[in-house]
Protein backbone atom coordinates (compact mmCIF):
# COMPACT_ATOMS: atom_id res chain seq x y z
CA UNK A 1 0.00 0.00 0.00
CA UNK A 2 3.12 2.21 1.20
CA UNK A 3 4.48 1.33 -2.13
CA UNK A 4 1.56 2.31 -4.14
CA UNK A 5 0.93 6.04 -2.61
CA UNK A 6 4.87 6.59 -3.09
CA UNK A 7 4.09 5.32 -6.98
CA UNK A 8 3.88 9.46 -9.23
CA UNK A 9 1.18 7.59 -10.93
CA UNK A 10 -0.90 6.62 -8.88
CA UNK A 11 -1.45 10.15 -7.40
CA UNK A 12 -2.11 11.82 -11.08
CA UNK A 13 -4.70 8.86 -11.07
CA UNK A 14 -6.65 10.52 -7.70
CA UNK A 15 -5.71 14.18 -8.41
CA UNK A 16 -7.48 13.48 -12.27
CA UNK A 17 -10.25 11.52 -10.34
CA UNK A 18 -10.71 14.16 -7.54
CA UNK A 19 -10.59 17.04 -10.44
CA UNK A 20 -13.15 15.30 -12.22
CA UNK A 21 -15.49 15.13 -8.94
CA UNK A 22 -15.24 18.88 -8.54
CA UNK A 23 -16.17 19.59 -12.13
CA UNK A 24 -18.94 17.23 -12.05
CA UNK A 25 -20.47 18.73 -8.81
CA UNK A 26 -19.41 22.49 -9.83
CA UNK A 27 -21.26 21.39 -13.26
CA UNK A 28 -24.44 20.34 -11.13
CA UNK A 29 -24.27 23.20 -8.88
CA UNK A 30 -23.88 25.84 -12.05
CA UNK A 31 -26.69 24.17 -13.66
CA UNK A 32 -29.04 24.04 -11.05
CA UNK A 33 -27.86 27.12 -8.92
CA UNK A 34 -30.57 29.48 -10.51
CA UNK A 35 -33.24 27.58 -9.59
CA UNK A 36 -31.97 26.16 -5.90
CA UNK A 37 -31.44 29.84 -4.77
CA UNK A 38 -35.17 30.55 -6.27
CA UNK A 39 -36.60 27.49 -4.35
CA UNK A 40 -34.69 28.22 -1.04
CA UNK A 41 -35.67 32.03 -1.43
CA UNK A 42 -39.32 31.57 -1.60
CA UNK A 43 -39.57 28.88 0.76
CA UNK A 44 -40.47 25.53 -2.32
CA UNK A 45 -38.70 23.14 -0.37
CA UNK A 46 -36.60 21.63 -3.44
CA UNK A 47 -33.04 21.21 -2.96
CA UNK A 48 -30.39 20.50 -4.85
CA UNK A 49 -30.39 16.13 -4.81
CA UNK A 50 -34.30 16.90 -6.18
CA UNK A 51 -33.27 18.63 -8.81
CA UNK A 52 -30.86 15.97 -9.89
CA UNK A 53 -33.08 13.09 -9.45
CA UNK A 54 -35.52 15.31 -11.67
CA UNK A 55 -33.08 14.95 -13.91
CA UNK A 56 -32.56 11.53 -14.35
CA UNK A 57 -36.19 11.23 -14.53
CA UNK A 58 -36.56 13.31 -17.70
CA UNK A 59 -38.57 15.63 -15.45
CA UNK A 60 -38.04 19.19 -16.66
CA UNK A 61 -36.98 20.64 -13.45
CA UNK A 62 -37.65 24.52 -14.65
CA UNK A 63 -41.20 24.01 -14.65
CA UNK A 64 -41.52 22.12 -11.20
CA UNK A 65 -39.87 24.39 -9.67
CA UNK A 66 -41.75 27.22 -11.18
CA UNK A 67 -44.62 25.59 -10.31
CA UNK A 68 -44.12 24.93 -6.78
CA UNK A 69 -42.73 28.57 -6.46
CA UNK A 70 -46.11 29.74 -7.79
CA UNK A 71 -48.35 27.52 -5.23
CA UNK A 72 -46.20 28.60 -2.20
CA UNK A 73 -46.63 31.92 -2.92
CA UNK A 74 -50.13 31.67 -3.50
CA UNK A 75 -50.38 29.84 -0.11
CA UNK A 76 -50.89 26.33 -1.78
CA UNK A 77 -49.62 24.18 0.72
CA UNK A 78 -47.97 19.84 1.07
CA UNK A 79 -51.42 19.37 3.04
CA UNK A 80 -53.07 20.41 -0.11
CA UNK A 81 -51.40 17.52 -1.71
CA UNK A 82 -49.52 20.50 -3.72
CA UNK A 83 -46.23 17.91 -3.00
CA UNK A 84 -42.96 18.21 -5.42
CA UNK A 85 -43.39 14.70 -6.01
CA UNK A 86 -47.11 15.31 -6.69
CA UNK A 87 -46.19 17.42 -9.40
CA UNK A 88 -43.40 15.59 -10.71
CA UNK A 89 -45.82 12.16 -10.82
CA UNK A 90 -48.39 14.78 -12.96
CA UNK A 91 -45.60 15.93 -15.05
CA UNK A 92 -44.88 12.23 -16.19
CA UNK A 93 -48.23 11.31 -16.92
CA UNK A 94 -48.63 14.10 -19.48
CA UNK A 95 -50.36 16.75 -17.45
CA UNK A 96 -49.74 20.66 -17.57
CA UNK A 97 -48.65 21.63 -14.07
CA UNK A 98 -48.31 25.38 -14.79
CA UNK A 99 -51.58 25.61 -15.73
CA UNK A 100 -53.28 23.18 -13.00
CA UNK A 101 -51.58 25.37 -10.38
CA UNK A 102 -52.24 28.57 -12.17
CA UNK A 103 -55.88 27.16 -12.60
CA UNK A 104 -56.08 26.31 -8.25
CA UNK A 105 -54.80 29.79 -7.48
CA UNK A 106 -57.71 31.24 -9.38
CA UNK A 107 -60.00 29.13 -7.65
CA UNK A 108 -58.78 29.87 -4.44
CA UNK A 109 -58.84 33.84 -5.25
CA UNK A 110 -62.24 33.72 -6.13
CA UNK A 111 -63.06 32.17 -3.11
CA UNK A 112 -66.66 30.79 -4.65
CA UNK A 113 -64.84 27.44 -6.32
CA UNK A 114 -64.04 24.50 -4.06
CA UNK A 115 -61.02 23.04 -6.29
CA UNK A 116 -58.53 20.23 -4.59
CA UNK A 117 -55.27 19.05 -6.64
CA UNK A 118 -56.47 15.22 -7.04
CA UNK A 119 -60.01 17.04 -8.88
CA UNK A 120 -57.87 19.73 -11.16
CA UNK A 121 -54.89 16.92 -12.22
CA UNK A 122 -57.63 14.71 -13.17
CA UNK A 123 -60.00 17.26 -14.90
CA UNK A 124 -56.54 18.16 -16.53
CA UNK A 125 -55.39 14.73 -17.78
CA UNK A 126 -59.24 14.36 -19.22
CA UNK A 127 -58.01 16.44 -22.13
CA UNK A 128 -60.10 20.05 -20.80
CA UNK A 129 -58.98 23.09 -20.02
CA UNK A 130 -58.90 23.55 -16.38
CA UNK A 131 -57.88 27.09 -16.53
CA UNK A 132 -60.61 28.37 -18.67
CA UNK A 133 -63.11 26.15 -16.63
CA UNK A 134 -62.56 27.87 -13.74
CA UNK A 135 -62.41 31.09 -15.73
CA UNK A 136 -65.79 30.43 -16.75
CA UNK A 137 -66.93 29.16 -13.70
CA UNK A 138 -65.97 32.76 -12.23
CA UNK A 139 -67.24 34.68 -15.11
CA UNK A 140 -69.92 32.97 -17.20
CA UNK A 141 -69.78 32.79 -20.85
CA UNK A 142 -72.76 33.63 -23.31
CA UNK A 143 -73.50 30.92 -25.96
CA UNK A 144 -75.38 32.01 -28.92
CA UNK A 145 -78.34 29.74 -29.64
CA UNK A 146 -78.39 28.71 -32.75
CA UNK A 147 -74.43 29.45 -32.43
CA UNK A 148 -72.94 31.89 -35.24
CA UNK A 149 -71.52 29.40 -37.36
CA UNK A 150 -74.79 27.34 -37.92
CA UNK A 151 -76.45 26.95 -41.46
CA UNK A 152 -79.75 28.47 -40.13
CA UNK A 153 -79.98 32.16 -38.75
CA UNK A 154 -82.70 31.28 -36.19
CA UNK A 155 -84.51 28.66 -34.43
CA UNK A 156 -88.12 28.80 -36.45
CA UNK A 157 -91.14 27.02 -34.56
CA UNK A 158 -94.67 27.02 -35.17
CA UNK A 159 -97.42 27.95 -32.66
CA UNK A 160 -100.38 26.23 -32.31
CA UNK A 161 -102.53 28.65 -34.74
CA UNK A 162 -100.04 28.05 -37.20
CA UNK A 163 -97.84 31.03 -37.05
CA UNK A 164 -94.43 30.86 -37.44
CA UNK A 165 -92.04 32.54 -34.73
CA UNK A 166 -88.16 32.62 -35.63
CA UNK A 167 -86.48 33.00 -32.51
CA UNK A 168 -82.46 33.65 -31.29
CA UNK A 169 -81.15 33.04 -27.91
CA UNK A 170 -78.48 33.64 -25.68
CA UNK A 171 -77.73 31.40 -22.78
CA UNK A 172 -75.35 32.29 -20.28
CA UNK A 173 -73.37 29.37 -18.78
CA UNK A 174 -71.03 28.73 -15.68
CA UNK A 175 -68.94 25.87 -15.67
CA UNK A 176 -69.55 22.78 -13.56
CA UNK A 177 -66.48 21.52 -12.53
CA UNK A 178 -68.53 18.23 -10.47
CA UNK A 179 -69.39 17.62 -14.31
CA UNK A 180 -66.63 18.88 -16.44
CA UNK A 181 -64.91 14.92 -16.35
CA UNK A 182 -67.19 13.04 -18.80
CA UNK A 183 -69.99 15.99 -19.34
CA UNK A 184 -71.30 17.41 -22.23
CA UNK A 185 -70.04 20.05 -24.10
CA UNK A 186 -71.60 23.51 -25.13
CA UNK A 187 -73.24 21.53 -28.32
CA UNK A 188 -75.44 19.82 -26.30
CA UNK A 189 -76.25 22.46 -24.46
CA UNK A 190 -77.70 24.66 -28.04
CA UNK A 191 -79.27 21.64 -28.99
CA UNK A 192 -81.13 21.12 -25.70
CA UNK A 193 -81.83 24.84 -25.54
CA UNK A 194 -82.96 24.80 -29.06
CA UNK A 195 -85.28 21.44 -28.56
CA UNK A 196 -86.66 23.43 -25.31
CA UNK A 197 -87.61 26.79 -27.40
CA UNK A 198 -88.84 24.59 -29.99
CA UNK A 199 -91.81 22.85 -28.15
CA UNK A 200 -92.43 25.62 -25.56
CA UNK A 201 -93.93 27.70 -28.57
CA UNK A 202 -95.17 24.74 -30.54
CA UNK A 203 -97.48 24.41 -27.22
CA UNK A 204 -98.72 28.05 -26.91
CA UNK A 205 -102.07 28.19 -28.24
CA UNK A 206 -101.29 31.85 -30.21
CA UNK A 207 -98.05 32.97 -31.24
CA UNK A 208 -99.34 36.26 -29.86
CA UNK A 209 -99.10 34.76 -26.37
CA UNK A 210 -95.35 34.41 -27.13
CA UNK A 211 -95.12 37.84 -28.69
CA UNK A 212 -96.35 39.62 -25.78
CA UNK A 213 -94.45 37.04 -23.26
CA UNK A 214 -91.20 36.55 -24.63
CA UNK A 215 -90.19 35.58 -20.97
CA UNK A 216 -92.82 32.69 -20.79
CA UNK A 217 -90.36 30.58 -23.15
CA UNK A 218 -87.13 31.17 -21.09
CA UNK A 219 -88.85 30.28 -17.98
CA UNK A 220 -90.55 26.85 -19.84
CA UNK A 221 -87.31 25.71 -20.85
CA UNK A 222 -85.18 26.60 -17.51
CA UNK A 223 -87.99 24.48 -15.89
CA UNK A 224 -87.06 21.48 -17.41
CA UNK A 225 -83.40 21.58 -16.23
CA UNK A 226 -81.68 20.70 -19.76
CA UNK A 227 -78.59 20.74 -18.24
CA UNK A 228 -77.93 17.62 -16.42
CA UNK A 229 -75.18 15.63 -17.27
CA UNK A 230 -73.44 18.31 -19.14
CA UNK A 231 -69.98 19.94 -18.22
CA UNK A 232 -71.83 23.59 -17.69
CA UNK A 233 -74.46 25.15 -15.64
CA UNK A 234 -77.47 27.24 -17.04
CA UNK A 235 -78.10 30.79 -15.65
CA UNK A 236 -80.35 32.17 -17.90
CA UNK A 237 -81.87 32.10 -21.40
CA UNK A 238 -82.92 35.51 -22.44
CA UNK A 239 -84.65 36.13 -26.38
CA UNK A 240 -82.59 38.12 -28.09
CA UNK A 241 -84.93 38.22 -31.21
CA UNK A 242 -88.19 36.94 -32.05
CA UNK A 243 -90.15 37.61 -35.54
CA UNK A 244 -93.13 36.37 -36.75
CA UNK A 245 -92.52 34.19 -40.26
CA UNK A 246 -95.01 32.50 -42.49
CA UNK A 247 -98.61 31.02 -41.69
CA UNK A 248 -97.57 27.89 -41.71
CA UNK A 249 -100.99 26.11 -41.19
CA UNK A 250 -102.70 28.25 -43.86
CA UNK A 251 -100.12 26.75 -46.31
CA UNK A 252 -100.54 22.97 -44.57
CA UNK A 253 -104.53 23.31 -45.14
CA UNK A 254 -104.02 24.71 -48.27
CA UNK A 255 -101.51 21.86 -49.40
CA UNK A 256 -104.43 19.37 -47.79
CA UNK A 257 -107.11 21.04 -49.55
CA UNK A 258 -105.19 20.52 -52.93
CA UNK A 259 -103.97 17.01 -52.37
CA UNK A 260 -107.69 16.24 -51.82
CA UNK A 261 -108.89 17.90 -55.15
CA UNK A 262 -106.80 15.57 -56.68
CA UNK A 263 -107.83 13.10 -54.81
CA UNK A 264 -111.69 13.65 -55.49
CA UNK A 265 -110.47 14.25 -59.92
CA UNK A 266 -108.75 10.59 -59.37
CA UNK A 267 -112.06 8.73 -57.96
CA UNK A 268 -114.28 11.03 -60.54
CA UNK A 269 -112.01 10.11 -63.22
CA UNK A 270 -112.17 6.27 -61.97
CA UNK A 271 -116.40 6.45 -62.21
CA UNK A 272 -116.30 8.04 -65.69
CA UNK A 273 -114.29 5.17 -66.77
CA UNK A 274 -116.13 3.11 -65.27
CA UNK A 275 -119.45 4.68 -66.50
CA UNK A 276 -117.59 4.79 -70.16
CA UNK A 277 -117.24 0.93 -69.85
CA UNK A 278 -120.27 -0.30 -68.38
CA UNK A 279 -122.17 1.85 -71.53
CA UNK A 280 -119.96 0.19 -74.07
CA UNK A 281 -121.18 -3.13 -72.59
CA UNK A 282 -124.93 -2.26 -72.42
CA UNK A 283 -124.36 -1.14 -76.13
CA UNK A 284 -122.59 -4.70 -76.99
CA UNK A 285 -125.14 -6.41 -75.06
CA UNK A 286 -127.97 -4.56 -77.37
CA UNK A 287 -126.24 -5.58 -80.06
CA UNK A 288 -126.50 -9.13 -79.21
CA UNK A 289 -130.12 -8.86 -78.57
CA UNK A 290 -130.79 -7.95 -81.75
CA UNK A 291 -128.23 -10.22 -83.93
CA UNK A 292 -130.98 -13.01 -81.44
CA UNK A 293 -134.13 -10.72 -82.72
CA UNK A 294 -132.73 -11.10 -86.53
CA UNK A 295 -132.23 -15.14 -86.14
CA UNK A 296 -135.65 -15.60 -85.00
CA UNK A 297 -137.21 -13.49 -87.42
CA UNK A 298 -135.53 -15.28 -89.72
CA UNK A 299 -137.24 -18.27 -88.53
CA UNK A 300 -140.68 -16.85 -89.02
CA UNK A 301 -141.03 -17.69 -93.11
CA UNK A 302 -140.18 -21.53 -92.38
CA UNK A 303 -142.84 -21.29 -89.20
CA UNK A 304 -145.59 -19.94 -91.46
CA UNK A 305 -144.64 -22.44 -94.63
CA UNK A 306 -144.83 -25.71 -92.12
CA UNK A 307 -148.23 -23.96 -90.69
CA UNK A 308 -149.72 -23.68 -94.11
CA UNK A 309 -148.49 -27.73 -94.56
CA UNK A 310 -149.85 -29.02 -91.40
CA UNK A 311 -153.63 -26.87 -92.52
CA UNK A 312 -152.64 -25.05 -88.83
CA UNK A 313 -152.76 -21.82 -91.35
CA UNK A 314 -155.44 -20.58 -93.76
CA UNK A 315 -154.85 -18.25 -96.50
CA UNK A 316 -157.02 -15.45 -94.86
CA UNK A 317 -155.46 -16.06 -91.44
CA UNK A 318 -152.31 -15.42 -93.44
CA UNK A 319 -153.57 -11.91 -95.01
CA UNK A 320 -155.28 -11.16 -91.51
CA UNK A 321 -151.94 -11.21 -90.39
CA UNK A 322 -150.33 -9.02 -93.40
CA UNK A 323 -152.74 -6.34 -92.55
CA UNK A 324 -152.27 -6.20 -89.24
CA UNK A 325 -148.43 -5.48 -90.14
CA UNK A 326 -148.74 -3.08 -92.89
CA UNK A 327 -150.75 -1.05 -90.68
CA UNK A 328 -148.49 -1.24 -87.54
CA UNK A 329 -145.59 -0.29 -90.02
CA UNK A 330 -147.28 2.88 -90.79
CA UNK A 331 -148.21 3.80 -87.29
CA UNK A 332 -144.49 3.54 -86.53
CA UNK A 333 -143.62 5.73 -89.75
CA UNK A 334 -146.51 8.03 -89.04
CA UNK A 335 -145.14 8.44 -85.18
CA UNK A 336 -141.39 8.63 -86.61
CA UNK A 337 -142.21 11.72 -88.78
CA UNK A 338 -143.92 13.52 -85.99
Amino acid sequence: MMELLKNPTVWIVITVAGIIVLLTIFAIVARFFRLYIQSVTTGAGIGLFDLLRMTFRKVNPTVIVRSKIMATQAGLTDEEGVTTRALEAHYMSGGNVPLVIRSMIAARKAKIIDLGFKKATAIDLAGRNILEAVQTSVYPRVIDCPAKNSKRPSLDAVAQDGIQLKVKARVTVRANLDQLIGGATEETIVARVGEGIVSAIGSSKSHKDVLENPDRISKAVLARRLDSQTAFEIVSIDIADIDVGDNIGARLLADQAEADTRVARAAAEGRRAMAVSQEQENIAGIEEMRAKLVEAEAEIPAAMAEAFRTGKLGILDYYRMRNVQADTEMRTSIATAK
